[in-house]
């Protein structure tokens, strides 16, 4: 039950500004965040894509409290997109966005957030590649997934997350596959009341099966974030009921994580994309990264006992 008390630290800046300053902090970080700059998240997709794999590139940080904070946001995409550009990288590296970095929070959140998001879409696409829309906590989804819609009128390749422990992700995904949404789908990672979400691993593992199930006999284009075997086991079987081709679909799995299975479900034929993040806001992605996984947690404890 260690999860939901990681993810209420999360937005705690005291545990922020203790977790910062802690000796062995860097040591995991470093591990699950690429870097701190575009030129230091560049030579891992160049890696990425020598050994047939693709990367999502998310810019971290989202607890933004001015206007100002949401166009160096903006900015910081658009740098990235023409660096990719430049290196004619584009096709290889698609770009993670979450709104609430964009301004969703802000007074005017949704207008400025769809203002702010457009011109990185619009020139993610100018060079072969799309934008897809993080989900965050459950307050903040019916911006998102309107958001999303608006887009996908001029830019239909744009993408959206749909966490599985949300009892309403089920409607919500009959309704993307109806649409032909490109979906990525994730167990969830923020802390959400009872009254809205499973508490429950394996009734969130249950949900998980039976929103892909939606997604693979539907029209949409699946993206399944996940690193546990049985959903991978799982969703390979699945696409072959449903006829899906290996390009009809992909796996997505984070950075810093299970990195020869990255590889072996590429060489396999899958398109395999690792999800990277860099910058220097890292503590709210760190943090959930954490409280997804035990061992994470366990080897971070390890590091701060072993420095000093």
């Amino acid at each position: 039950m260690l999860g939901p008390v990681i993810l209420a630290a999360s937005r705690s800046d005291k545990m922020r500004r203790f977790i910062s300053a802690a000796p062995g902090t860097k040591q995991v970080v470093d591990r699950f965040i690429a870097g701190e700059t575009v030129d230091q998240v560049v030579p891992i997709v160049k890696d990425a894509a020598g050994k047939g794999l693709e990367v999502t590139l998310d810019v971290v940080g989202e607890d933004i409290t001015t206007v100002e904070q949401s166009y160096a946001a903006r900015d910081a995409y658009l740098q990235l997109i023409e660096r990719l550009k430049d290196l004619d990288l584009g096709t290889r590296a698609e770009m993670s966005v979450k709104l609430s970095m964009f301004g969703q929070a802000l007074e005017g959140g949704h207008e400025l957030a769809l203002a702010n998001v457009r011109p990185v879409v619009e020139a993610a696409a100018a060079i072969g590649t799309t934008v897809t829309l993080d989900a965050e906590d459950h307050t903040t989804l019916d911006s998102m997934f309107a958001i999303h819609e608006e887009l996908r009128k001029d830019f239909p390749q744009t993408g959206c997350v749909i966490q599985a422990y949300l009892f309403r992700t089920e409607e919500d995904a009959r309704r993307l596959a109806a649409a032909g949404s490109r979906v990525r789908i994730v167990k969830g990672a923020y802390k959400e009341p009872a009254s809205v979400a499973y508490q429950d691993k394996g009734e969130i593992d249950k949900a998980y099966v039976r929103i892909l199930k939606i997604l693979m006999d539907g029209d949409a284009y699946p993206m399944i974030g996940s690193h546990d075997p049985r959903l991978i086991a799982i969703t390979q079987e699945l696409a072959r009921r449903a006829g899906r081709k290996l390009d009809e679909y992909e796996f997505q799995m984070l950075y810093g994580i299970r990195g020869d299975e990255h590889v072996r479900l590429a060489a396999e034929g899958h398109r395999m994309r690792v999800y990277t993040a860099y910058g220097t806001d890292w503590y709210g992605y760190f943090m959930r990264r954490l409280a997804e996984k035990p061992a994470n947690l366990l080897f971070f404890a390890r590091s701060i006992l072993t420095k000093g």
